[in-house]
């Protein structure tokens, strides 16, 4: 298809000039035409290249008019328009302000860590806000992320990603392996298509970009040269920078892990990570200088030759089994009741979710003038977590200070993609909450999760006691 000539009329909208000619579509500026509304933000028309024999783009182009329309949220551009893919395919969306990641990767040079997880956060948690719409992009790299002047990440081309409840166009079309050779994930070469930790690899290997300066499996050409990844893991970020921050380095190779189950269960633990240097759980990955073994490569490699497609689980349901749990933990006047009653719920919690991580948190006033405190705090909550024997749920421990508990809570359950939220409820009688809103009625009605509250109750053993006194 022919480039658009500026001033040209297409269906209400005027083409301005062309901002990118890709090798599958060309991106023109647009407004609507004289008499129309004006527009409340700038729009772009994205036209597919229509040549004979590229079905790839053809195929990718019709995902994007399925996907658009019902994308929602500030990770995505906002969609216009659509033209008749018989007549005339195209595309209007809002055209959002941003250098793409690739300006960073493009410095040729090694960021720090705080940059890097600065970065990967801001991927991490649009990754996170698509797979909770059950899509999965598919084609994560630094061309397809935008990142706004307030650090925030947009998405970018959807012409590969999956929806869970929407028919697999590339699946029927297409009978190769499907992505971009230096970011596609292993499960994908093997056709396993909607598995949200294949975006976790992909923004992974941008993490290591960022960090290095060097892509962790190159640039193969080939399906074998792909296939490789399969069993190889690529040599630690130490390996090119000895000062990386070993957690970083942890962050990084889990997400990279061969094996879908290995890596994060979901965006919004990476993104957790990523916030949390002093949080993330080390293992011998953080302090690796060579990549794996010889035996670990064969074993793996004899793993691979029999790995074949397989279901992924929806991304919403996967979420569902691998959230943060946020227990909200008094600070003072707490009773043994109170302790005992909020652990079990805790308990309950993690053994039905088996990939949850469990975030203790307890809300202090501020400038108690007292720096000791939150050292004691902080000793108390892991003592309390200690029986809990979560071995395979990462355990964190926050202390935060704020005058007003209820919306301390609920803007750290916001910003941290916490799933559910498990706090004491009010021991107020029932005449006076109805007149005073407490910080359990407050949080349950706020909180952008859900919320359980968990009256007092002891232990069997202790009710026999009462009984006998």
């Amino acid at each position: 298809m022919k480039e658009l000539v500026p001033g040209t009329n297409l269906d209400g909208f005027v083409v301005r000039d062309c901002i990118h000619s890709g090798s599958m579509a060309y991106i023109y500026r647009v407004e609507y035409a004289d008499g129309a509304s004006p527009a409340s933000f700038p729009m772009v028309m994205k036209v597919p290249h229509m040549s004979a024999g590229d079905a790839e783009s053809l195929v990718s182009f019709e995902v994007e008019l399925q996907l658009y329309p019902v994308l929602a949220g500030p990770h995505v551009a906002r969609f216009v328009a659509a033209g008749d893919l018989a007549r005339m395919p195209y595309l209007v969306i809002e055209h959002v302000e941003g250098q793409p990641l690739q300006h960073w990767v493009e410095r040729h040079e090694r960021h720090g860590d705080a940059t890097v997880a600065e970065l990967g956060d801001a991927i991490a948690r649009a990754a996170h806000s698509l797979h909770q719409q059950n899509v999965c992009h598919l084609d994560l790299k630094p061309t397809n992320v935008l990142i706004r002047p307030d650090g925030s990440a947009v998405l970018l081309d959807f012409g590969l990603s999956h929806h869970a409840h929407y028919p697999d166009l590339l699946a029927e079309e297409m009978r190769t392996a499907i992505g971009s050779p230096a970011w596609i994930a292993p499960e994908q070469i093997v056709g396993v298509r909607g598995d949200l930790r294949s975006d976790i690899f992909a923004i992974g290997v941008m993490l290591y970009e960022l960090a290095t300066g060097e892509l962790p499996f190159g640039a193969p050409t080939t399906r074998g040269g792909m296939r490789q990844r399969l069993w190889m893991t690529p040599a630690p970020p130490r390996r090119y920078r000895p000062d990386i921050a070993p957690w970083l380095q942890e962050i990084i190779l889990r997400c990279l892990e061969p094996m879908a189950e290995q890596r994060y269960p979901s965006a919004a633990q990476l993104a957790f990570d990523l916030t949390h240097a002093d949080q993330v759980p080390l293992t011998e990955r953080a302090t690796r200088t060579r990549g794996a073994g010889l035996r670990v490569h064969l074993m793996r490699w004899l793993r691979a030759a029999g790995m074949e497609y397989r279901p992924s689980p929806i991304p919403t349901r996967q979420i569902e089994e691998a959230p943060i749990v946020m227990v909200a933990m008094p600070y003072r006047e707490v009773s043994d009741t109170t302790l005992y009653s909020l652990r079990a719920a805790a308990e309950r919690s993690l053994r039905l979710r088996p990939g949850a991580r469990l975030m203790c948190v307890t809300v202090v006033p501020p400038a108690q003038g007292d720096a000791s405190l939150s050292r004691r705090l902080l000793a108390q909550l892991k003592q309390w977590a200690q029986p809990l024997e979560a071995p395979d749920h990462g355990v964190s421990h926050h202390v935060i200070e704020a005058g007003d508990v209820a919306q301390a809570l609920i803007r750290y359950a916001a910003a941290n993609n916490v799933s559910l939220m498990i706090l004491g409820a009010a021991t107020h009688g029932l005449k006076t909450q109805r007149f005073i809103a407490t910080v359990p009625m407050r949080v349950a009605r706020d909180a952008p999760c859900t919320v359980i509250l968990v009256k007092q109750q002891l232990p069997f053993a202790e009710l026999d006691n009462t009984a006998d006194a």
